[in-house]
Formats: C-alpha cells, structure tokens, sequence
C-alpha cells in the first residue's frame, strides 16, 4: 500500500473563503485524502479531530478484511486450535507428518502420540514463532540433519519416548535460543562429541532410560549454561576423563541406575561446579582417595542402594563443602570417621548391616564430634540389635578389657555377623543345570571365588556384580571365562588393595602375576576331545559331590530343579525345559 499523504487540495481548502472542492482524480493519487472520503475539510472548527479520527480508524480496520480474517481461522482439521493464547494441539491422531496448515504465529505445538517416525529437513520451518514443541511417542526413529531450523525462539523440546538410536551432528542446529531438552526414554546408544555444539543455551538435559554404555570426551561440548544433566538408568560402565568437560555452570549431575564399576572420580571432578551427584544403584564395591573425586562446591553426594562394602576414611577429602551423604542399602558393617568434608551434617545409614562392636566407636565419637546426624540400626551384637545408631554412645559399645565387658559377647560378633557360605563354590555346582541355561543371577552375594563355566555355553545374561570378588591367582580361571563372554557381568574385585574397584575382566595388571598365567591359554578343543573331558569331568563332580572338601559349597542339580520349579511354574507359555533362567542366593549373600 502507497504511504499515505497529505492531500493538497483539503489542505488548502476553506483558505480565502472559498469551499473545499474535489477535484478530478484526487482519489486515485490520494485514497485516503478527505474529499474522496467525503469528509468535510480539516481545519473547519471542531470538525477537523472528529475527521482525523474517522481516517485513522477506517487504515487500523483494513488489515481484518478477508485475507487477514481467515489466516488468524485456519486450523488443521486434525487440531484444537487456541488463537487467543497461540496454542495447537494435534494428538493422537496418527499423522504421519507435520500438518501444513498450522497457524503460522502458534507458539506452542503439541502433536504427541503420532506416527511421525522422521523428522525431514526443515520440517517446521513455516512456524518461526514455536516456542513449545512437543513431540512425545511419536515413534520418531530419525532425526534428519536441519530439522528444526529456523525454530530459533524455540525454548522446549521434547523427543522423549521415541525410538532414537543416535543424533546426526547437525540434527539439533538453529535451536540457538533452547533451554530444555528431552530425550528420556530413547534408544541411543552412544553421543558423538559436537552433538549438542548448537544449544548455547541450554539449560537442562535430559538423557535418562537410554542404551548408553560409554560415554565420549567432550560429549557435553558447547552446553555453557547446563546446570542439569540427567543420565540415569543407562547401561553406563565407563566415563572418559574428560566426558564432562566443557560445563562450567553444571550444578546436578544423576548417574543412578547404571553398571559403573568404580567410582570415575576423574571423569567427574571435570564438572567442579556441580552441588548434586546422584550414583546409586551401581555395583562398584569401594570408594576411596585413590579414585581421585575432587569436587570443591558438592553439597550432596547420593551413592544409595549400590554394592558398597568399604570405604576408605578420605574418599571425599577433596570435597570439603559436602554436608549430605547419602550410603542407605549397601553392605557396609562398619564404617570410618571421614577425614575432610569438614561440613558434612547428614549421614544416611539405613539398611546397611551395621555391626556395633567394639570397631564402630571411632565413628561414634566423630560423629558426636563432628555434629553429624545419622541415621541406621545395629544388625549386632545381640545386646544391641535393632538400636538406631543415634541413639548410641560409645561407651555403650563394649571392647576388650572394658570393666563391664560381657564374657558371653566376646565370641558373639562372630557368630551373630552375616556369615560368607562355608567354603568356595564347586567347579561342578552347576553341572546339573545342562547347556541350556541362558540367565544366571548371583549379584549381592558374598562371592569371593567363582570356578569358570565353560559348560553353560548359551548364556545370554550373566549378573555378578555386589559380590567382593578376590582376584588372585585362584581366581584366574573366572577371569578367562569372562573375557571370552562377550557379555557384561558386573564382577569387580574387592581385593587386593591394588586392584580393588576394578572389573575381574580387565584386572590384566593382577593376573599376570600367577604363574600359570603364561603357561595354560584357554584353547578351544576339537569335539571329540572335548566329549571325552566332559566325561571325567562328570566323573570328577560326582566324586566332589560325594567327598565334598571340607567347608565346600557344593549344590547338586535337584536343589537347583526344585528351586527352578518353584520360581518358574510349567505352563503352556513356557518352554519345555526349566533350565532356562536360574536366579541363585548363595546361603548368607
């Protein structure tokens, strides 16, 4: 539309007395002059605002004219459409692909549980003003390189609970303005550095119930603003030293849920600013200095329900601000003062088998010192089973030599504490359960020693972890079996000192040591061979079964049935052998 101008015949009109005329073509070089408006002249007493006013109203009502009316009615018929608040919301209707008929100022965009399953280049590019989208079960399995360009105001997305495998390097590109992103409840299995290069501004990310077992270095690159990253229940087992570098503003950090074997303490003090780690539920067995967990600002460390059975008295030394602590469910039974968080005020015990002998008064008198609340009960002695921790002094707990010491608890701690099974597991204990077995269960045990099993060829799962393994040179054969099983176990080493914390598979360092390391390599024998080894080695079992060694575990195959026959009751749905899936607690685990 022209600009809009003065008309020169109104403006001088009325001047010399004379009156205002409309001459020949005024309106098509001036639409909006008075006299084609037949409007009487400006300037003629109180008509001249009155005249002004009618102009001014007649230029704001032009854009409401057809072409204006319907663009702000158009809505997809699949949709619910909120023009007042810019709000469209398509779900559930199985479609296919973004629909094209979508207000073109709508903020916020909801098309969850679809069948979008790609994500095309530029799939949204007709709507510039997106600020929410949500894109929740749409079984999206592709992600195309540019797809959300020029959604630069966009602030949340949520890709949650799809099927993604992995993010293409640019699939995020022109989301410069985000602050929150979804992506729980994928597939991915891994993260390309430079995957989240584009998201400046990113405050929260949200990675939790994926498939990541391995994460990279700089995996975070360019998240400069991120002070939440969620990485729970995944199948994380290694963290590269310098996976979290790149997030200076990172304040919590969950890594719950994973099958961490250690503590990555280098990996972690990357991110100096963080104020919350979460790293329950996962089978590492200790934690110590020698971990290397410095993190200056941490307030609260939650290290819940794993497999810990020892703690070393400076495994957060170089975390001075910590005040919670949080160890509930694991096996520790005793506990010692720890050196260096000099702020700590909360420790959670409950569900440890506390032992509250003679050995647990140093804690006592720093925790009375230190002003530090806890939490727990005594598993033992009998004296004092049940008795919250709190409630104890430490002249209450009695030791050698003590005026009031009770003669009958001398041999009580022995005989009340959680007893490891009587001897090592027999080479032949599961001799019985036949080539078929393809889940075998003995995770939070007291294992110290398992034989290899080489008999039980079609494994498919195999759970270890929470068992205070020993790896030495009596367990070598285990170590050999396991690196030829291309499955993860979750077996760690609690013992030596030099090799606590690490997997039995990879403790090369410990088992080179022995001196049959060099001389026996694990060989595949031909068939035959290998028919009549099984034989004596039935033999031998059967003997081992009959002349046990003394204090030896030896389980024969119809315990494992009957207990196979009571967790998996025969019906039609399953298959014909119950030898199937074997779930064991060894007797005091």
């Amino acid at each position: 539309m022209p600009p809009i101008q003065p008309c020169p015949h109104c403006q001088a009109c009325r001047r010399g007395g004379g009156s205002c005329q409309h001459p020949e073509g005024t309106d098509a070089a001036f639409p909006l002059c008075c006299c084609s408006s037949r409007l009487d002249c400006p300037g003629d007493g109180m008509e001249g605002p009155q005249s002004i006013s009618s102009v001014l109203l007649l230029f704001l009502l032009l854009p409401l004219g057809p072409t204006g009316h319907t663009a702000a009615q158009r809505c997809p018929q699949t949709c619910v459409c909120d023009n007042s608040r810019r709000h469209v919301a398509c779900r559930h209707q199985n479609l296919t692909e973004v629909p094209n008929a979508i207000p073109e100022l709508t903020q916020r965009l909801d098309l969850q549980g679809n069948l979008l399953k790609v994500l095309g280049p530029a799939a949204f590019q007709d709507l510039p003003y997106l600020t929410h989208l949500d894109l929740r079960h749409c079984q999206v399995e592709l992600v195309a390189e540019g797809a959300f360009r020029g959604l630069g105001r966009l602030l949340f997305l949520n890709l949650a609970s799809n099927r993604l495998r992995a993010l293409p390097q640019e699939a995020l590109d022109g989301l410069g303005s985000l602050r929150r992103l979804e992506l729980e409840g994928n597939l991915l299995e891994e993260l390309r550095p430079g995957t989240f290069g584009a998201l400046g501004a990113l405050v929260t990310l949200n990675l939790a119930h994926n498939a990541l077992v391995y994460l990279p270095a700089m995996a975070f690159q360019g998240l400069l603003r991120a002070r939440g990253l969620r990485l729970a229940h995944n199948a994380l087992s290694v963290l590269a030293p310098e996976a979290l570098a790149g997030l200076p503003a990172l304040r919590r950090l969950s890594l719950h849920h994973n099958e961490l074997q250690a503590l990555p303490g280098a990996a972690l003090s990357q991110a100096r600013g963080l104020a919350r780690l979460e790293l329950g539920h996962n089978p590492f067995t200790y934690a110590g200095e020698e971990d290397g967990l410095a993190l200056p600002g941490l307030r609260e460390l939650v290290l819940d329900h794993g497999a810990l059975q020892a703690l070393d008295p400076r495994a957060f030394a170089h975390c001075p601000r910590l005040h919670t602590l949080d160890l509930r469910g694991n096996q520790l039974d005793t506990l010692p003062p720890l050196q260096g968080p000099g702020q700590l005020r909360r420790l959670r015990l409950q569900g440890n088998p506390l032992w509250c002998g003679c050995q647990a008064r140093p804690l006592l008198e720093w925790l009375a010192r230190a002003r530090v609340r806890s939490d727990g009960a005594c598993r033992g002695p009998r004296r004092l089973q049940g008795e919250a921790l709190d409630a104890l002094r430490p002249a209450d707990l009695r030791c050698p030599g003590d005026p009031d010491e009770d003669p009958a608890e001398k041999e009580e701690p022995e005989a009340a504490r959680p007893r490891a099974p009587p001897g090592p597991v027999s080479p032949g204990a599961f001799s019985g359960l036949g080539p078929r077995l393809q889940s075998l269960h003995l995770q939070k045990n007291q294992l110290q020693a398992l034989p290899a099993l080489p008999g039980l060829s079609q494994l498919e799962l195999v759970d270890l972890s929470g068992n205070p393994f020993r790896c030495d040179c009596q367990l070598l054969p285990l170590h050999r079996w396991l690196t030829g099983l291309n499955l993860r176990v979750g077996a760690t080493c609690a013992a030596p000192p030099s090799a606590r914390g690490q997997r039995v598979k990879a403790a090369v360092a410990v088992f080179e040591a022995c001196p049959s390391w060099a001389s026996r390599k694990a060989k595949r024998m031909p068939s035959a061979r290998r028919t009549r080894v099984k034989g004596r080695q039935r033999g031998a079992d059967k003997l081992r079964r009959q002349n046990p060694p003394s204090g030896a575990f030896v389980p024969t195959a119809p315990l494992f049935k009957k207990k196979l026959k009571a967790k998996v009751p025969y019906d039609s749905s399953f298959p014909r052998s119950h030898r199937e899936h074997l779930a064991i607690f060894v007797p005091g685990g």
